[in-house]
C-alpha cells in the first residue's frame, strides 16, 4: 500500500516538474525525484508522458501553428508555447559564435532579442512592434547554457498590451524585461512600412 502511495506521488511530482520545466531530461527528473533514469521512464509511459525530443517537437509544432506577429525564421530561439494574448514560453540554445571573443560568455543582445521575440510573438496580431522597454540583466550567460524565456501579458489598453519576460538558466534568473508592446492596425502598418496611405489618383 505504501508504496502505490509512494508511487502516486511520484506521478504526480513528476508531472509537476515536466508542466515547470518541460525541457527536464530524464536524468535531470530521476535526480530530482531520486530515483533511478528507468523508474522515471517507465512513469512517463505510465502517465503517457513522451521522451524529451519528442515532447520538445509537439510542443514547438502547437505553438508555432498560433504564431501570427512573426514569422517562424524571424523568432529567436524556438517557441515551445504560446497562449495568445497570455503567456508563452520558448528557449534558446547558446553556441559559442554567441559568446564575445575568446571568452565562455554569450553576448547580451540574444538574450534581449529572445526575451523580445516572444514579447511581440504573445501578442495575437498581424503586426506587433515594442513600442518600449525597461529591461534588467541579472546574471551572464554562459556558452552551453539554455536560456529558457516566460512572457505573461499583463495589463492590455486599445492596441498596447504590457507584456513581462523572464529569462532563466535553470533555476537561476538571469534576464527581466517589461514591454510595452503595440499592436497594429492596417493602416498603421503601412506606415510604418513607408507605404502611401492613399490610393487614388
Amino acid at each position: 500500500m505504501a508504496r502505490s502511495i509512494n508511487r502516486k506521488m511520484r506521478h504526480e511530482r513528476l508531472s509537476q516538474l515536466i508542466r515547470q520545466n518541460p525541457l527536464l531530461s530524464d536524468e535531470e527528473l530521476a535526480l530530482a525525484l531520486d530515483v533511478s533514469v528507468s523508474t522515471v521512464r517507465l512513469d512517463r509511459t505510465l502517465l503517457g508522458v513522451p521522451e524529451l525530443r519528442e515532447r520538445t517537437r509537439r510542443m514547438a509544432e502547437q505553438a508555432t501553428s498560433k504564431l501570427r506577429s512573426l514569422k517562424q525564421e524571424e523568432f529567436i530561439g524556438e517557441l515551445l508555447e504560446l497562449e495568445p494574448n497570455r503567456w508563452a514560453l520558448s528557449v534558446l540554445k547558446t553556441r559559442q559564435e554567441m559568446a564575445f571573443r575568446h571568452t565562455e560568455y554569450v553576448w547580451d543582445h540574444y538574450i534581449y532579442a529572445q526575451a523580445s521575440s516572444l514579447a511581440i510573438a504573445v501578442v495575437g496580431a498581424d503586426m506587433v512592434i515594442v513600442g518600449s522597454i525597461r529591461g534588467r540583466f541579472k546574471a551572464p550567460a554562459k556558452v552551453g547554457d539554455v536560456l529558457m524565456a516566460r512572457a505573461k501579458v499583463g495589463v492590455h489598453k486599445g492596441n498596447k498590451y504590457i507584456v513581462s519576460v523572464r529569462t532563466r538558466v535553470g533555476e537561476k534568473e538571469i534576464f527581466v524585461g517589461r514591454y510595452i508592446v503595440v499592436a497594429l492596425d492596417s493602416e498603421a502598418e503601412r506606415k510604418v512600412r513607408g507605404e502611401r496611405l492613399d490610393t487614388g489618383a
